[in-house]
């Protein structure tokens, strides 16, 4: 059965190290760049019509668009394509902050199984790899803990016979 989680396991490892880190690191999510303004003043299309300026996405679409996550405290926007790019614009002005390419919803489906198989590979091999990395966990806690529990019961013992 070991062998059987040894891969999960190491891709569920792996890929939680870096989203431990996806704000330190740019190359995992782009950082956030603060727009001029905290209060949004311009609206979806032309959210829309800015992505149209940048070169290659003049014919952008809704349909293209995966979310939108604003941020109003600081001033911008960010569009999730559906590419994995993640546009970021000044939601006063309209203005593009950045783009740049968003690695992180990639790694949180590999870190869940999805990106594998979709659901089949995330509940049928990742679950039962997580739930053995649980039970392995709980008996090498158990393990841990028998001999301080021993010494312990030794040396009770010992004062009593004193």
């Amino acid at each position: 059965m070991t062998p059987f989680l040894a891969i999960p396991i190491l891709i569920i490892l792996a890929s939680g190290l870096l989203l431990q880190v996806k704000k330190q690191w740019s190359w995992v999510q782009p950082p956030e760049i603060r727009g001029g303004s905290s209060s949004p003043t311009i609206s979806f299309d032309q959210m829309l019509d800015s992505v149209r300026t940048m070169e290659g996405y003049d014919s952008t679409t809704w349909k293209e668009v995966k979310r939108i996550d604003i941020r109003p405290p600081k001033g911008m926007a960010k569009l999730t394509m559906s590419s994995g790019m993640e546009i970021q614009l000044d939601t006063a002005t309209g203005e593009i902050l950045q783009a740049a390419f968003r690695r992180s919803d990639w790694i949180e489906s590999l870190h869940d199984g999805s990106f594998i198989a979709g659901d089949w590979s995330k509940l049928g091999v990742f679950l039962p790899s997580a739930i053995g990395l649980f039970a392995m966990w709980l008996t090498g806690l158990w393990m841990f803990w028998l001999p301080i529990q021993t010494k312990w019961r030794k040396a009770i013992a010992k004062r009593k016979k004193s």
